[in-house]
């Protein structure tokens, strides 16, 4: 029962309504009353402190103090909120709310050429562009050397029918971006007949994803002088490379064959970053060749064919270079401070003064993270932009009251004051949210954000605040970090592979053995099986002679309950270890979804069957480190965040956005696992089936799968269009919660999927029957602690197929929940084609789990 309200009418009345709030949000107690009267009159006086300017070339924006000086703890500001929402209406409010779209997009600094009058050309061809660059040549009296063919919608046909080797025998560079070309095998035939070749570009097409790496080795193979392939150095590179990196390369000054290479000479400044470098040390990269080399930037790459002591030499033979970019911790060290002591020379280091560094250690390494800022392509709508944006500046928190917390967190974003308050490690304010209820009542509260110094801060001085407050590292602090600034790639890739080679090594213990059966429990017509149970469906379907139902836990001789049963709560019901009950221990090493993960990955690592999965609260790294290499491998990078414990996909969220990811951990402890982006679809929308297995004992492992299973549908067509992914109906199968219920007869399913795809479900269903004996392979194997001679329990196991008809497991749910969820009284056809009901399916689980039937069940 709530609290009876309290109508704010004194400073006692606002400390007792909200003084859980207050203590919460760490607002100091001499603030309190300051607080009270701003929000009693509604008083936002922040732009007579503050002003707003933008930085990072009007990318970002950020908050200067305009008054004279703010000592510390000497006021408080109330912040507005410009948008709440919850995650699953985010597009649509943005696509229906009139003007919404348009201020978040402003706010975050994503609007920059939307309303640009720059006129629209129509598109050429490729032929048309083909042709344009020889006519440009016969006018010019010179071949052409540089061929840039773009977003030309060139495919494989298309770049052979083009026949460019012809056209253009001494080209040095060729771009191909963003085209449709797929085949390896034309691609590598066309471009290594272009025998000077020193630059390739074929970012974006579809075969970056889809072709093998032997692919890079057969182009350079082909075309002994390239230097980049794909924006990444090759081994060969030299002069050539680096004079395109310093900007003395270009379309308009290509250093074709019958010229010397680029004269580095006068070259000053030199940004190298994300090029994939092994080996920095080669005749070109020389105090020789680059006597006035001031600053250099040699961010995201590995250089994993130098030791430090090799870099670290080159760089000091550099006579000028007082500027030095580059990752940490990364391949030169972990501290900026050793790095300073090794490079005497140095001014700046990641754009910090070389002297401040030295003075102190505190925020070395997250003090020089380049800034995360927002990108978009030319037309994009702003609703879309806004949603990629938007994990920059969103905030979030969960409302609660005295019955119960709501399931779905609630997010935000602060005002156009608020949002400029960038990250310090060492900030000069402070945030926190706070609903102001002034009739006492949580329906009619008010959401604020307050803001107050906790330094002193002077004119002119930036305004900062610390985006992680109170997370350490012991809470993956630096990696976190990742979702509002460039972390190091290469710290977090070396993370990903440490951790495949971990599940390499991995495998199954032993095979384990099909056991005998396990003896049923002793009953008569005259003696029946009592049970006791709180689920309504066991009650209303369980009607075997054989079994009667009792209300007297400590007079049953089977217990089935929702309820988990610890030894806390069998003690209280008065269970004995004699009575048998529909729970195994430590079973939680299969229903909760970061210990199903690190199961599996414990016994088997990466078993085809199951996604790449992270625990988010102990994995961040690693994950990091996959998605850096999907990125740059040009790989899907869809991901789906689930909740540790929670089921009807409650918070669960599927992105594509690494900071989103990230974000996503405030909302409770998560898995992120790789999306399945290319399911088996039927009539074109998703699907996934529950299937239930009994288990009669864990060691030996004697287990069943019903023959009976549950087909989920999606409502509407699938897509992969980033919008849809806020649509519940597209990605979601679960609809007994949300969304129109859509039910199919298991028959009528597998003879409309074998149709619809020319496939026998039989393969299918046997692939399905090996996985699920595997999963509880595992977990024998890894918890061996599982087995209980007087358990008996019922599991669901959620699989989705892929587009090739191979299984993936996605959960696995426990006896209670499954019971629930399944809805028995909905009529089902088994595999034989008998039809089965609610009644029918509880005297069987009950009849194969207690007296050692089997009838429409299959053991495993």
């Amino acid at each position: 029962m709530s609290a009876p309200a309290t109508r704010i009418e004194s400073y006692e009345d606002f400390v007792k309504v909200h003084g859980v709030l207050l203590a919460a949000s760490g607002l100091p107690r001499s603030l309190h009353r300051k607080l009270l009267e701003k929000l009693t009159a509604e008083t936002f006086d922040g732009g007579a402190y503050f002003q707003v300017e933008p930085c990072e070339d009007g990318r970002q924006r950020r908050l200067l103090l305009a008054a004279d000086s703010l000592p510390k703890h000497a006021d408080v500001f109330l912040v507005d909120h410009a948008w709440t929402f919850r995650l699953s209406d985010a597009y649509k409010q943005l696509k229906e709310v009139p003007g919404l779209a348009e201020r978040m997009a402003a706010l975050m600094c994503v609007d920059v050429d939307y309303n640009s009058d720059t006129e629209v050309h129509p598109k050429l061809s490729a032929e048309e562009v083909v042709e344009g660059e020889i006519q440009n040549a016969k006018e010019k009296g010179e071949g052409t050397v540089w061929l840039e063919l773009d977003e030309l919608d060139i495919d494989d046909d298309k770049l052979m029918a083009l026949d460019l080797p012809s056209k253009f025998p001494d080209l040095v560079a060729l771009s191909l971006c963003g085209n449709k070309l797929e085949s390896a095998d034309i691609v590598v035939e066309e471009v290594t007949k272009f025998r000077n070749l020193r630059a390739l570009w074929l970012n974006n097409n579809p075969l970056i994803q889809i072709c093998s790496g032997n692919m890079t080795d057969r182009i350079l193979e082909g075309c002994s002088r390239l230097e980049i392939l794909n924006s990444h150095f090759t081994h060969n590179f030299g002069e050539w490379a680096l004079g395109f990196c310093a900007g003395l390369v270009d379309k308009d000054h290509p250093w074709c064959a019958n010229q010397s290479d680029p004269h580095l000479q006068n070259l000053t400044s030199l940004d190298l970053s994300n090029r994939c470098i092994n080996n920095l040390i080669c005749k070109a990269f020389t105090p020789v060749e680059m006597p006035r080399l001031s600053h250099l930037n040699i961010r995201e790459n590995s250089f994993q064919d130098n030791s430090v002591g090799e870099l670290l030499e080159v760089l000091r033979m550099f006579p000028c270079l007082n500027s030095l970019e580059l990752d940490i911790p990364g391949p030169l060290g972990e501290s900026a401070i050793e790095i300073l002591q090794s490079l005497p020379k140095l001014s700046l280091l990641n754009g910090i003064d070389a002297s401040k560094i030295l003075e102190t250690e505190k925020h070395v390494i997250d003090s020089m993270l380049e800034p995360r800022l927002p990108e978009w392509t030319a037309g994009e709508p702003l609703p879309d932009r806004v949603i990629n944006a938007m994990w920059l500046y969103l905030m979030t928190y969960r409302l609660a009251n005295e019955e119960k917390i709501d399931e779905t967190s609630v997010w935000y974003v602060m005002d156009e004051l608020g949002s400029a308050l960038c990250h310090s490690d060492v900030p000069n304010f402070r945030v926190a949210p706070f609903l102001f209820m002034p009739d006492g009542e949580l329906e009619t509260a008010v959401s604020y954000s307050i803001l107050w110094p906790i330094q002193d801060v002077k004119k002119g001085d930036e305004c900062t605040r610390d985006f992680l407050f109170g997370i350490g590292e012991d809470k993956q602090r630096s990696a976190r970090l990742t979702a509002w600034f460039h972390t190091p790639q290469n710290y977090f890739i070396r993370a990903f592979e440490n951790h495949c080679k971990t599940l390499q090594s991995k495998s199954l213990v032993s095979p384990l053995v099909k056991p005998s059966e396990t003896g049923s429990l002793h009953h008569s017509v005259e003696n029946p099986l009592r049970v006791c149970t709180d689920i309504p469906q066991v009650e209303e379907f369980l009607t075997r002679s054989e079994f009667v139902t009792t209300t007297e836990p400590k007079d049953a001789d089977i217990i089935w309950m929702s309820m988990q049963l610890d030894e806390e709560t069998k003690k209280a019901l008065g269970i004995k270890d004699q009575q048998y009950i529909n729970q195994f221990p430590f079973e939680a090493c299969l229903v909760m979804k970061h210990h199903l993960a690190e199961t599996l990955q414990k016994a088997c690592g990466s078993p085809e069957w199951l996604q790449p999965t992270y625990n988010l609260e102990t994995h961040l790294s690693q994950l990091i480190g996959d998605y850096y290499v999907r990125e740059r491998d040009g790989q899907n990078n869809l991901w789906i965040l689930k909740p540790w414990n929670m089921a009807r996909t409650i918070d669960t969220t599927v992105t594509d956005n690494l900071s989103a990811i990230i974000r996503l951990m405030e909302t409770g402890p998560k898995i992120c696992q790789k999306y399945i982006e290319h399911p088996s679809l039927f009539r074109g929308k998703k699907f996934d089936i529950r299937y239930i297995v009994l288990v009669r004992s864990v060691d030996p492992l004697e287990i069943f799968l019903a023959d009976v299973f549950w087909v989920r549908l999606a409502n509407n067509p699938y897509s992969l269009e980033k919008h849809s992914f806020f649509e519940y109906e597209t990605h979601f199968t679960v609809m007994n919660y949300r969304g129109s219920l859509n039910h199919i007869n298991t028959q009528d399913f597998v003879r409309e999927f074998e149709q619809e795809h020319q496939v026998k479900w039989s393969d299918i269903h046997q692939r399905v029957k090996n996985m699920i004996r595997s999963v509880f392979e595992c977990a024998a194997v890894v918890h061996p602690e599982m087995h209980s001679p007087t358990s008996r329990a019922m599991y669901g196991v959620d699989v989705m197929l892929d587009s090739s008809f191979q299984p993936k497991l996605l959960e696995v749910t426990y006896c209670p929940d499954c019971t629930r969820a399944c809805k028995f009284d909905v009529e089902a056809v088994a595999a034989g084609g008998e039809l089965v009901k609610g009644q029918d399916f509880f005297n069987d689980v009950f009849g194969c789990l207690f007296l050692n039937e089997t009838s429409h069940v299959s053991p495993l």
